[in-house]
C-alpha cells in the first residue's frame, strides 16, 4: 500500500469528480450510449468513483476488484442475453477497467477491452474526461454491434444515466 496513493484518495472528493464531469458532460454521456444501444442489443453502463475510502482503501483494493464490485452492485451482469458491459473510472488514480459479461467470454479478449481502456486514460492524461469517455463509448460500441447486432424489437434492460459513486 502506497502513502502517495492513500494520500490522492483522500484528498480527491466529490467536488473534482463533478470538476471532471460536470452535468453537461454527464448528460452528453448518457445521450451517447442511448444512441450506441440503438445499433446493438448489448447494454453499456459507466460509472465514475472520486477515489476509494475506508475499508477497499487500506486493503489496497485494485481498481479492477473495485470495478467488478461495482459491475454486481449495478447488476450489469442481470441482463437477459449476458451482454452487459461496465465502463469504470477510478478517478484517482486516473484508471479505467471494463468488466464484460459472460456473454463476451468468447467473442471479445481482454487485449480488446484493454485497448480500450488505455486510450481513454491517454485522454484523460491530457485533461479531456468527457472526450475520453465517449470514445470509450464509441470503441465498446463497435465491439457490441459486431458481437450482439440489434435484433428486432427489445428493452433497454439497464438505466443509461452515467453513476457517480
Amino acid at each position: 500500500m502506497s502513502i502517495k496513493r492513500i494520500g490522492k484518495h483522500l484528498l480527491l472528493n466529490r467536488w473534482r469528480v463533478r470538476r471532471a464531469f460536470p452535468r453537461q458532460a454527464l448528460a452528453n454521456i448518457e445521450k451517447a450510449i442511448k444512441t450506441s444501444e440503438a445499433s446493438h442489443a448489448g447494454q453499456i453502463r459507466f460509472a465514475v468513483e472520486g477515489a476509494l475510502d475506508g475499508v477497499p482503501l487500506f486493503k489496497n483494493q485494485s481498481a479492477r476488484a473495485r470495478a467488478i464490485d461495482v459491475f454486481a452492485n449495478l447488476r450489469v451482469w442481470d441482463t437477459q442475453q449476458s451482454n452487459g458491459v461496465l465502463i469504470y473510472l477510478l478517478l484517482a488514480d486516473r484508471d479505467v477497467e471494463i468488466v464484460a459479461d459472460r456473454g463476451f467470454n468468447e467473442k471479445v479478449a481482454q487485449a480488446e477491452w484493454e485497448k480500450i481502456c488505455r486510450a481513454m486514460e491517454a485522454e484523460f492524461r491530457a485533461g479531456n474526461f468527457e472526450g475520453g469517455v465517449l470514445k470509450g463509448v464509441a470503441a465498446v460500441t463497435q465491439l457490441l454491434a459486431k458481437h450482439f447486432p440489434p435484433v428486432g424489437a427489445r428493452r433497454n434492460e439497464l438505466p443509461d444515466k452515467p453513476v457517480v459513486l
